[in-house]
């Protein structure tokens, strides 16, 4: 500006060597030369742009050294308010080194193991390869691109280099023996002509070497004849002739002085075993009383003699069924044996005179309980789990059982058939409970479902099954009849109304015991007092029925304490069977 400013004074005060003051040349030269060199002539005063020219003598300069010093970037930032140049962009980053970072974390990274860049290789080829080297061991090397490599060398690969030479170097998407014959197709035979009707073949034509009808050779046939006999004899049912069946009476008193036998209920005990009321009032029992031994393997179930309860009735998987007394000396009066395999369930009829068995061997046997004579057996080829007499009188000569094939059997003690068969469970049937004046029965089943039978009619009239619900394998009615208290094997034991709708009390679940996988049955203290149930430590539990309150609990035996019965009679007296063979009486 100080240039522009003192350029046109300058010039206007020297003079030419002619005399002539420049600022009158451009009269006499042309309009166009006056207009080129106009810039060049000194500003007029009278102009305001002199007045506001003003001079800095200290101006804003940036120095020389500092000119080409870049604005630095900091490496962690993802986002640039400016336009960078490349030399920004790309420099060193800059700062004190940290001396702590070892050589691996110095290096460059965009994944938290290394730095991956783009290959040229589609998906389907590295698959392709990926698979192939898991599969067979070798694979196409990937560090060589085939151009520096001869031809007459082929291919380099990877891994187990023999089987790729052998088979070609097959991928897992082609088969050897495709890639090795790919350049030769299967002949067709070929008639084209279609002058000729008959034998014109167009594009349908056989292959040279197809056979129309294959049959196996001598050897095959042979192959194929023995295959078929294993099968057949795999399926074919073993029809297991009945073993010897046979009773031993441990007693020597098995009639009194007036001829009355054993099952007739004792006067002398204190208790009066023939009336059918509960006792007033029941307590917890205290003390273990009385053990029973025989078994020499574990007990599966035991049942009270009807109405009196004076003897007990126990099954094991020892295959005997044995019958004990519960007063006086309570010896073991009778065992009974005529299962080949474990006994899993038995019960009674009305009058005790008899009790049907059921047996893994697939048998359920009806006995004699005084003389231990088998009456009848009944076979049905599937596995019995549980058995039940029709508690009604006129109907003492039906029974039901549920079987390992999902059905509920109803046979006819006269004559030997099935009258009924309920099938509509989809698992082995565990329980068969006869509720509302017995005419219904109420089933439970491995399918975790509960289902209501009418009698006689072999759809289920009421199917309850809930998500949260698990698999009931025992099942106990309430001596008032309106309850069924169910061991779920979710660690709980529910509640269902007996009457009416079957709904679940959701209000009264007793929890606190382990039975997650066995069969512990449980009972109701005759005055509904107290809900009694084992558990697969051994261990004996009593809650509370109104509030659920777990009372007591003690360590009944060394094995799952399956069974656990209240006398009906006695206030406090309490039966539990045992994986460990034994019977406890606790009072």
């Amino acid at each position: 500006m100080l240039h522009l400013q003192g350029y046109g004074s300058s010039a206007s005060d020297s003079e030419p060597e002619d005399g002539k003051s420049k600022v009158e040349s451009p009269q006499t030269e042309p309009a166009s030369s006056a207009d080129a060199t106009a810039h060049l002539k000194p500003v007029d005063s009278k102009y305001s742009v002199v007045k506001s020219l003003e001079i800095c003598a200290a101006p804003l300069v940036v120095p020389m050294g500092q000119s080409e010093v870049s604005r630095a970037l900091a490496p962690t930032i993802n986002e640039v308010n400016y336009n960078p140049r490349y030399e920004e962009l790309f420099a060193p980053v800059a700062g004190p080194e940290n001396p702590f970072l070892t050589q691996q974390m110095k290096a460059q990274k965009n994944m938290l193991t290394g730095f991956v860049e783009n290959a040229h290789i589609s998906d389907f080829q590295f698959e392709n390869q990926r698979k192939t080297f898991h599969s067979y061991g070798y694979a196409m090397d990937p560090s060589v691109d085939g151009k520096g490599t001869a031809p007459e060398e082929g291919p380099s690969y990877v891994g187990h280099l023999q089987a790729a030479y052998d088979t070609d170097g097959a991928t897992v998407f082609e088969s050897a023996k495709a890639k090795a014959n790919a350049g030769e197709k299967r002949k067709r035979v070929k008639n084209d002509d279609p002058e000729d009707v008959e034998g014109f073949l167009g594009p349908w034509g056989k292959y040279e070497d197809e056979e129309t009808v294959a049959r196996p050779s001598e050897k095959e046939r042979a192959e194929i004849e023995e295959m078929m006999a294993k099968k057949h004899r795999r399926h074919k049912v073993k029809e297991d002739k009945p073993i010897e069946e046979k009773s031993i009476l441990h007693i020597k008193d098995a009639f009194d002085y007036q001829g009355r036998s054993f099952l007739h209920p004792p006067h002398d005990v204190g208790v009066n075993l023939r009336k059918a009321g509960a006792p007033d009032r029941c307590f917890l029992p205290k003390a273990h009383i009385h053990t029973w031994t025989g078994h020499t393997k574990g007990i599966s179930a035991i049942r009270w003699f009807p109405v009196s309860a004076h003897l007990l009735l126990s099954c094991s998987m020892d295959a005997r069924v044995k019958l004990w007394e519960v007063y006086n000396e309570r010896r073991c009066v009778r065992t009974y044996s005529g299962h080949r395999q474990a006994v899993r369930d038995v019960s009674f009829n009305n009058k005790g005179e008899r009790f049907i068995s059921a047996g893994y061997d697939r048998y359920l046997k009806l006995w004699d309980t005084e003389t231990g004579d088998v009456i009848s057996r009944f076979n049905s080829r599937k596995i019995p789990f549980c058995v039940k007499f029709h508690p009604d009188f006129n109907k003492q000569h039906l029974f039901v059982a549920g079987t390992s094939d999902k059905k509920i059997i109803c046979w006819d003690t006269r004559t030997g058939e099935v009258v009924q068969e309920y099938d509509r469970h989809l698992g082995a049937v565990n329980t068969i409970t006869f509720v509302d004046e017995n005419r219904r029965f109420v089933t439970t089943s491995d399918d975790k479902s509960l289902r209501v039978w009418e009698w006689d009619i072999p759809v289920d009239m009421k199917y309850i099954a809930d998500p949260t619900m698990h698999s009931m394998p025992a099942v106990t009615l309430a001596p008032n009849g309106k309850w069924l208290a169910c061991q779920s094997l979710d660690n709980k034991i529910v509640i269902f109304s007996a009457i009416n709708r079957f709904k679940m009390n959701r209000k009264k679940t007793f929890t606190g015991h382990m039975v997650s996988g066995y069969a512990c049955n449980l009972d109701f203290s005759p005055d509904m007092s107290y809900l009694v149930s084992g558990d697969g430590d051994g261990k004996c539990y009593i809650w509370d029925w109104k509030t659920t309150k777990l009372y007591k609990k003690w360590q009944a035996h060394d094995n799952v304490c399956i069974a656990t019965l209240w006398h009906p009679h006695e206030a406090s007296k309490l039966v539990t069977a045992g994986w460990d063979g034994v019977i406890k009486y606790w009072d």
